[in-house]
């Protein structure tokens, strides 16, 4: 079987071949149709080090059907159809843990491309659960990549009165209009900070969502500061920005940070209510789809996400011929 793999040397993808692995008493064996590449941690915590990334986390959202399941598992069965929380491989084996929410079983009406979805999904339920929004507030999402895409179509569950987003990428502006966003502000062709304090009257925005990874998000913290109105709520939700992210103190006075996810319900639970939302439409998951690869050509499609990141969205590892 093969396998995605990073050496050492920036922007080194490779295929590795390997034995198919073998499953304990409590691991499942699943046979991998599709997965999604995450451009935030896997190009900004994997693609750009110099140094070796191990194989074990290259990918985190992985869709197929389960080929072998050990002998204590009674969850699953061969030929079922699975999520699971793990790396760009033709197989992968996994422990089942039922609360962890790492290994899912989809309906059959979530296709393996929606299903990949799911992990990100998942996390943006319980950041929007931990966000604070309230119904009738004014939301700022900023970034519009996978993650900030998937937080405004889960924030519109929460009946805010408008979502604002902000991205530089035509493309990702354009998308964002089309999966629910009520105003879409391009940073290129217009001041973001300016946009937001005109639209809410010069007071600001109840809620502002930093969803913005890598170099970016040094400056897109800092607008955020002067986007929230007076007791309104920061959330910080991107990583890897590669320095430290400025806060003002003159700025944050009477102002919340919120950073990441403080909900306490199980990931399994956030599971079940991410697979809902896509399944009822609320996460149009196949619409945010730009490109598919064929494995062979992993390479180029990390390449793509970071070389030509105003022509993706979601792009796709396809490991089956049909």
């Amino acid at each position: 079987m093969y396998r995605v793999i990073k050496p050492e040397g920036f922007g080194n993808i490779q295929l590795e071949e390997v034995p198919i692995p073998d499953v304990n008493a409590n691991q499942i064996r699943v046979k991998t149709d599709t997965t999604l590449i995450s451009r935030g941690s896997e190009l900004f915590r994997r693609y750009i080090m110099e140094e070796a990334v191990s194989p074990a986390i290259m990918g985190y959202s992985l869709t197929g059907i389960v080929d072998k399941v050990g002998s204590e598992i009674t969850d699953f069965q061969v030929g079922d159809r699975v999520m699971s929380v793990a790396p760009h491989a033709e197989y992968i084996v996994t422990d089942i843990n039922p609360t962890d929410g790492r290994t899912v079983s989809l309906h059959t009406d979530i296709g393996f491309e929606e299903g990949t979805f799911l992990p990100l999904a998942t996390s943006a339920v319980a950041w929007s659960d931990s966000s604070g929004v309230q119904e009738g507030d004014t939301v700022v999402i900023l970034g519009q990549g996978l993650v900030g895409s998937l937080m405004m179509q889960v924030i519109r569950g929460y009946s805010p009165e408008r979502i604002i987003t902000v991205d530089a990428l035509p493309l990702r502006c354009q998308l964002s209009l089309q999966l629910g966003a009520d105003v879409v502000i391009n940073a290129e062709d217009e001041d973001p900070i300016q946009a937001v304090r005109q639209l809410t009257g010069g007071k600001g925005a109840d809620l502002v969502i930093d969803c913005v990874g890598g170099h970016a998000g040094v400056k897109s913290f800092e607008q955020a500061q002067d986007m929230v109105r007076q007791h309104g709520i920061i959330q910080l939700i991107a990583l890897y920005q590669q320095k430290p992210l400025p806060l003002h103190s003159s700025k944050m006075m009477n102002k919340r940070l919120v950073a990441g996810i403080l909900t306490e319900e199980s990931r399994a639970n956030l599971a079940v209510r991410a697979l809902q939302k896509i399944q009822n439409g609320e996460i149009r998951a196949s619409d945010m789809i730009t490109h598919r690869f064929n494995y062979t050509d992993a390479k180029a499609a990390f390449d793509l996400l970071w070389n030509s990141p105003e022509e993706t969205l979601g792009v796709l590892i396809k490991w089956q011929d049909s």
